[in-house]
């Protein structure tokens, strides 16, 4: 296998691993009104990724910067071309970041209703930006001979693009709400549960829709199998949930997630971003990949880093693996201003 073709593949393990675990806090963040009634129900779903959240974005991280060694021409052509959306997205990842670590410095209800705005926002806007700039990247953009994108952040707003972005949305609420109900006891873990069975049917007629419309324009015989594989964890993670199984049902929307990347990753090779204004500019994994002799030290950093990162991982996940429900929620303990000393 040439170290290109080797990247590539890697590129799509990154992002599966960044939509698989990202994809479910991104769903608590949209969920924390819907199913938080009340404020000790709202903690009770941060805290469910508050040892998380972060750590799940390092894998957005690793896949942007291997983008960027491994493919500079494709980084290039992409981040410049879909700046604005991925501007909105880094700023929705930034005031998300600070609306989690603000929210609870202030005993106010007003306060925390702003930042839960905040991880709202925060949530929403990636989730569907994702699935629109994923959906365009398989579809193609115009792309002149240089490699220069010549459209505009309206030709990324088209039909397939757009549904795209209902796609990862109605995903990661749903994988969202199968990680609450694994996650959460009592009230908060019921209504995780109907809510699921609300949500799921939704997720699978857009993802069946998205998927087999990829197919049959641009999709590989080989690429049916990961289609199936997708609709098949959804609808377990339905079954799943109607047996009390939380932990199946998380398992199967992630798997849907994981083989969903393969049919997109799988049907846009040999291209890494095909190019609408004519073939001959697609952005391919030979024309668009660094040297041989930079993806040969990119292989070894890799086999030397990823266990370290995987492992850090599994430990924080088995760390904070138990239940919580609102039983578990002191009262607000926000640290008041120093008394100043009394007169001598």
């Amino acid at each position: 296998m040439e170290l290109s073709t080797f990247w590539f593949l890697l590129i799509g393990v990154l992002w599966t691993g960044y939509f698989f675990l990202e994809g479910f806090d991104f769903g608590v963040g949209m969920l924390l009104h819907p199913l938080g009634r009340t404020e000790k129900e709202r903690r009770v779903l941060i805290n469910t990724i508050g040892p998380v959240w972060d750590g799940n974005e390092v894998w957005l991280l690793t896949a942007g910067g291997a983008t960027f060694a491994a493919f500079p021409n494709w980084y290039a052509t992409l981040f410049s071309g879909f700046y604005l959306a991925l501007f909105l997205i880094l700023v929705a990842l930034i005031l998300r970041g600070v609306a989690f670590e603000y929210r609870g410095k202030v005993d106010s209800d007003v306060w925390r209703r702003r930042w839960d705005v905040g991880i709202a926002f925060g949530s929403w806007v990636p989730s569907v930006l994702w699935g629109v700039a994923f959906a365009n990247i398989v579809a193609g953009v115009p792309i002149n001979e240089n490699g220069d994108f010549t459209g505009s952040l309206l030709t990324l707003l088209n039909p397939f693009g757009l549904l795209g972005g209902v796609v990862t949305a109605s995903l990661f609420i749903l994988h969202g709400l199968h990680f609450v109900a694994l996650k959460t006891e009592g009230e908060v873990h019921d209504k995780a549960t109907a809510m699921s069975l609300k949500v799921a049917p939704v997720t699978i007629v857009a993802g069946a829709v998205f998927l087999i419309w990829n197919q049959l324009e641009r999709g590989e015989a080989w690429t049916w199998a990961p289609v199936l594989v997708a609709a098949v964890g959804l609808v377990a993670s339905v079954l799943a949930t109607r047996a009390g199984r939380d932990g199946a049902a998380f398992l199967a929307t992630g798997i849907a997630i994981a083989a969903a990347v393969m049919a997109l990753f799988g049907s846009l090779y040999p291209d890494v971003m095909p190019s609408t204004t004519d073939p001959a500019f697609n952005l391919t994994v030979e024309n668009a990949s660094s040297t041989p002799y930079t993806l040969k030290i990119m292989s070894w950093v890799a086999v030397i880093m990823t266990p370290v990162v995987l492992g850090y991982q599994a430990w924080s996940y088995w760390v904070f693996r138990k239940r919580i429900g609102t039983r578990h929620i002191p009262a607000v303990d926000v640290p008041g201003p120093t008394p100043s000393p009394g007169p001598a």
